[in-house]
């Protein structure tokens, strides 16, 4: 097993005036490593095309993770989908990334713009095979994938954005990749770039798109472990063994939550530093432990973790909340969805009498729902997860 994942991000607006996006992007995971993705381009806009890429999408995604040829899934769509009474064509334009092990990647290409590589951060020219399949010409690529490689898929409203504005004849492919490959740079996550891309887009539409427009990004990266404690054990006597289970794991530690903190530094040996100044109002201050990379106050300071959590699955509108304040639940959301792969959570079931306050919005069954929406928010993420309760 090698030490490389795949980092995937999306992001899509919609035709102006339209309710439904006509592009949509399904995502199979065939095992642990390897991964269909596909990006469909429905013809034209709103209920029509949502409906010719969605089942484009997912009838391609299927059948190429089950491992059947290509030219039987490509005449499979022909088969399945209505033809359009206007352009007489009865299927979706399509890009479809298999990542095969996390080290190869097959690309095949059927009219939308060509995929964008970048390799070292650079602009990266791989060879196309030319096909014709079922009469349409098809582009097919393998690519051998290293570290740090990024690439980007898109529809037509991509380089279609700025028409007769802001360009002559759109952003062109050659631009968006120098767009993207300065801002690469920073060490964004997949989602964080492709929201980026699009929103570009969207300013150059002048807010006002033309078409659908969207983005897949994936990141080729090295698994990075992170490690989460969530309230103390029920049992007290489990507070040795949930410590040693948590600090003896590879990665970066968090511990959240007064009562957990003050368990780890009685076991680490150290003082516990409690901060006084709010960084944002919303969440409480965060501490200092010696051999811990980060300490939080436990139930508020996750609840605002799983909010920015849900919004980074949906419309990523939030992340110029947590992706540069220095509050706790920020500190958190950097660390688990920028910089983790696999994430371990540890998960005290101890019931805290401060919260039986019947005035408090606060219980038990919070904290549990908190863990578990939070990893499978994670999961949705890509993110391998690990829960252990105690």
């Amino acid at each position: 097993m090698n030490n490389l994942c795949a980092d995937i991000g999306y992001k899509s607006i919609n035709h102006a005036g339209e309710q439904l996006c006509g592009d949509h992007v399904e995502i199979v995971e065939q095992d642990e490593n390897s991964t269909v993705i596909v990006l469909a381009d429905g013809l034209g806009s709103g209920v029509k095309a949502s409906i010719l890429s969605t089942l484009t999408s997912k009838i391609i995604s299927t059948m190429i993770a089950a491992g059947l040829p290509l030219e039987e899934c490509v005449s499979t769509i022909a088969a399945t989908l209505p033809v359009c009474s206007v352009r007489g064509l009865a299927y979706s334009t399509f890009t479809i990334i298999y990542l095969i092990d996390n080290t190869t990647a097959e690309l095949i290409q059927y009219d939308n713009p060509h995929v964008i590589l970048l390799r070292d951060f650079e602009n990266y020219d791989y060879s196309k095979n030319e096909m014709i399949v079922g009469g349409k010409t098809i582009y097919k690529s393998v690519v051998k994938l290293k570290e740090d490689d990024i690439i980007i898929a898109m529809s037509d409203g991509c380089p279609h954005a700025g028409i007769g504005t802001a360009f002559n004849f759109g952003w062109k492919r050659g631009d968006i990749a120098d767009y993207i490959k300065t801002i690469a740079q920073g060490g964004y996550t997949a989602k964080t770039l492709s929201t980026i891309l699009v929103d570009e887009c969207n300013r150059l539409y002048q807010e006002q798109p033309g078409d659908d427009a969207t983005a897949c990004v994936i990141r080729i990266r090295k698994r990075e472990p992170m490690n989460l404690l969530f309230g103390p054990p029920a049992n007290r006597d489990d507070c040795n063994r949930m410590m040693s289970l948590f600090f003896s794991k590879e990665g970066k530690h968090i511990v959240c939550g007064g009562t957990t903190a003050s368990i780890a530094a009685n076991y680490l040996g150290k003082p516990l530093k409690t901060g006084l100044a709010y960084e944002y109002s919303e969440v409480p201050p965060t501490g200092e432990i010696e051999g811990v990379d980060l300490v939080t106050e436990g139930i508020v300071t996750m609840s605002k973790v799983l909010e920015y959590a849900k919004d980074a699955l949906k419309k990523n509108e939030l992340y110029e909340y947590w992706g540069f304040k220095q509050d706790g639940a920020s500190k958190i959301c950097r660390m688990l969805f920028e910089e983790a792969t696999d994430i371990n959570f540890y998960v005290g079931r101890a019931i805290n009498p401060a919260h039986q306050n019947p005035d408090l919005p606060i219980n038990f069954s919070i904290k549990m729902n908190i863990a578990e929406e939070l990893s499978a928010c994670l999961k949705k993420m890509g993110k391998r997860i690990k829960v252990s309760y105690f």
